[in-house]
């Protein structure tokens, strides 16, 4: 069963990475006639929700978990995150050499979290 401040730190990580995908994506689908600038300011705007939940999360796990892991396991969620994202919302969907390397960083999580070390 994994720990509080795992679930804590994964759910927060999370939700910055969804609110993260509209700030790095969302102006595809929803914004495409726009000029570049408010485009960017926009974006900003939206990041700064990002880092309100991002730099918690990451301040919460670092009492337990080093950097690597907190890294590592941000990739996997941006992935995965993505996934859904790019098909609910820009409508495509990932191909067989997209899900083999989402694969390979499930793998890394597992050596990040799975193999027990003295880090802290």
């Amino acid at each position: 069963m994994p720990s509080p401040l795992f679930l804590k730190v994964t759910l927060l990580l999370t939700l910055s990475n969804i609110v993260m995908c509209f700030a790095w994506y969302g102006h595809l689908k929803y914004l495409h006639g726009w000029r570049l600038l408010p485009v960017i300011l926009i974006s900003w705007g939206i990041a700064l929700l990002e880092y309100s939940l991002a730099v918690p999360a990451n301040r919460y796990g670092s009492a337990a978990y080093s950097g690597f892991q907190l890294k590592i396991l941000q990739e996997v969620i941006t992935l995965t995150v993505f996934i859904g994202f790019a098909k609910v919302v820009l409508g495509e969907t990932p191909r067989w050499n997209h899900l083999a390397s989402f694969l390979c960083l499930i793998a890394a999580a597992w050596f990040a979290f799975g193999i027990k070390e003295s880090v802290k």
